[in-house]
């Protein structure tokens, strides 16, 4: 059962600057009911959903759900902040030790597809209901999500370095999400797995970046 607000730590996210600790049976409790609220978030959208319609799919009281979580705007927050640590924490691993920039960016794209493709119903609620969040909650999910989007220009930064290239990387970044996040709307189990779409969507893009105009190499004084 989740902790009353009074004894819950700070939520805001933070770097891990440790191992990840085991999963309690609060994270596990928790995560069932944000998931629960993403189903109802999907099926009748933000404004649609009642906190009795996220009651009876918790299992939890609507006392009780009133008492842990406030409003259907807090459950809304933790299920954007989840999904965005979450993903941003998988990156960080998946990163270390790869050097190659064109690796980096193939392991960018791969570990967006998996856990949005694992997590359709998440990603709809993220991207239909992204400016709902008030009373500082947008703020810090905002935040998180400028950080993953640093992450992908700095990715391309680094291929640009290495190969000599001329391009915007802000707006390959931009258009790289365009493509990885209407995945959620036009995705068939035929189109194939993560990794397969990844591979082949990595070719694509890349190919369109690679094939751009290079700087010409700098006069050594």
């Amino acid at each position: 059962m989740p902790q009353p607000a009074s004894d819950r730590a700070d939520s805001r996210p933070r770097r891990r600057t440790h191992a990840a600790q085991p999963e309690t049976r609060f994270d596990r409790r928790l995560s069932e009911i944000l998931a629960h609220a993403t189903d109802v978030f999907d099926e009748k959208g933000y404004e649609g959903a009642s906190m009795r319609d996220l009651s009876r799919a918790s299992g939890m009281s609507l006392a009780g759900l009133y008492y842990y979580f406030e409003s259907k705007e807090k459950l809304l927050y933790l299920i954007q902040r989840h999904a965005f640590t979450t993903i941003l924490e998988r990156l960080r691993r998946r990163l270390d030790g790869v050097t190659d920039p064109e690796a980096r960016i193939r392991v960018f794209i791969l570990n967006h597809l998996e856990y949005f493709l694992a997590n359709q119903k998440a990603m709809k609620v993220l991207s239909h209901e992204d400016e709902v969040l008030k009373n500082g909650h947008g703020s810090e999910i905002a935040a998180i999500k400028r950080e993953y989007v640093h992450i992908c220009v700095d990715l391309l930064e680094q291929l640009k370095q290495e190969r000599s290239l001329d391009f915007s990387s802000r707006t390959a970044a931009l258009s790289l999400f365009g493509m990885m996040n209407w995945i959620y709307t036009w995705y068939k189990p035929r189109d194939g797995n993560a990794e397969d779409l990844a591979q082949e969507m990595g070719d694509i893009f890349l190919r369109g970046v690679c094939s751009g105009p290079s700087r010409p190499p700098r006069k050594r004084p």
